[in-house]
């Protein structure tokens, strides 16, 4: 916590460990008294984007108009800047002199801005988003170091892992997945020998829609099709569980009892997923797999007996390998991400549907990336 001083007046500024921000004025916040204070807000607020503020106003003893004035500048530079404001302890003489000053201030009656000022908005909007993405990703890097140094803690204690937790999320991640999982599956592979089987059979090469089948499916369209599916089923309710958590208050709750939210919300999360993803990735295999071998056979006249004996000849075990070795990395994105965007959720109900949002886009094209990534290893590699 870091205090600023101005002769009566007084600020403090308290950052919480879940990122928002606490503001409290103490003192005579007089025109005579806020110099020094104006200079300390200036630097300060020019830091503040999308987090959740909260302003104390109940310790100030003294006010006038001027005052006022310096909140409404900074409060409106908070919206501004898409933080989410709460103010606490506002008397009724601070909200009738609050109203009386908001309704003849000049700056509701400045023009619109000039041409050029208008031209170089959109600059000032990519430079804004910019900055908005930095700062995201320095809370997402502080959030993977907190989930480390957890990991870590787990490591040293194993006693402190929560089976039970595991388990229960490993039931609502996979096995409720299964028939989701097991109907994309099978469309896939249906999709896949119907438009092979289309063109392989205008140069009577119908038995070559095995070596795609079996190879597309199990090195990348089962993997990516499980980790965007689990992204939009599991990694959104990971962050609507824990944005509602934060609402109720009851991630705060757990710090005031001692308990680590990160070792006792995130971390069975994350286990369970990279448990479940390789699994689901298999069962997408051979749902996948046998639904082309249906198609193949209707509208190919291709035998199972056929499609089987040539599979065994072109797929290795180790294009399934790498299919599931992808899961566990998968996992860890779509769990990571969306335990990342619930802690964001500010104490409103708009947010979780904001952050939700968020979470399986962002989840999606991570995962997306990370096999493209994977597929340029394995390329070079030769795998």
């Amino acid at each position: 916590m870091s205090s600023y001083q101005a002769d009566a007046a007084n600020i403090l500024f308290d950052k919480s460990t879940d990122g928002s921000i606490t503001l409290i004025s103490r003192g005579s916040w007089t025109v005579n008294a806020l110099d020094n204070v104006a200079i300390v807000l200036e630097q300060a607020f020019n830091k503040y984007s999308h987090q959740t503020v909260r302003w104390e106003l109940s310790a100030v003893e003294r006010y006038d108009s001027a005052g006022m004035a310096l909140f409404i500048h900074y409060y409106d530079q908070l919206i501004t800047q898409q933080c989410d404001v709460e103010l606490i302890g506002a008397t009724q003489q601070h909200q009738d002199m609050y109203r009386l000053l908001r309704r003849y201030r000049q700056e509701d009656q400045t023009p619109a801005p000039a041409l050029s000022l208008r031209l170089l908005q959109p600059l000032y909007n990519i430079g804004k988003a910019s900055v908005a993405f930095v700062q995201d990703m320095m809370a997402f890097l502080a959030f993977v170091g907190e989930s480390f140094i957890s990991f870590l803690y787990a490591v040293r204690h194993p006693g402190s892992i929560r089976g039970g937790a595991i388990v229960k999320h490993i039931e609502e991640a996979g096995v409720r997945a299964l028939p989701i999982v097991a109907l994309t599956s099978f469309l896939i592979g249906v999709v896949i020998a119907y438009q092979g089987a289309v063109q392989l059979e205008k140069f009577g090469a119908n038995i070559f829609i095995v070596d795609m089948i079996g190879l597309s499916i199990t090195r990348e369209l089962a993997p990516l099709i499980t980790a965007i599916v689990v992204a939009g089923r599991t990694g959104s309710s990971y962050t609507a569980q824990l944005g509602v958590m934060k609402i109720t208050e009851e991630i705060d709750a757990m710090r005031t009892m001692g308990f680590e939210p990160h070792r006792f919300l995130v971390l069975p999360r994350i286990f369970a997923l990279m448990i479940t993803l390789p699994l689901l990735i298999f069962f997408a295999d051979l749902i996948g797999i046998l639904a082309g071998m249906f198609i193949s056979h209707l509208h190919l006249n291709l035998s199972y007996t056929e499609f089987l004996n040539r599979l065994q000849t072109v797929l290795e075990v180790k294009h399934v390998w790498i299919g599931i070795l992808k899961g566990p990395f998968f996992a860890w994105l779509i769990a990571a991400v969306g335990c990342f965007r619930g802690f964001q959720v500010s104490k409103n109900t708009d947010s979780i549907g904001r952050y939700t949002t968020m979470s399986v886009v962002n989840a999606i094209f991570l995962v997306i990336a990370c096999d493209a990534l994977f597929s340029v290893i394995f390329t070079e590699l030769g795998i």
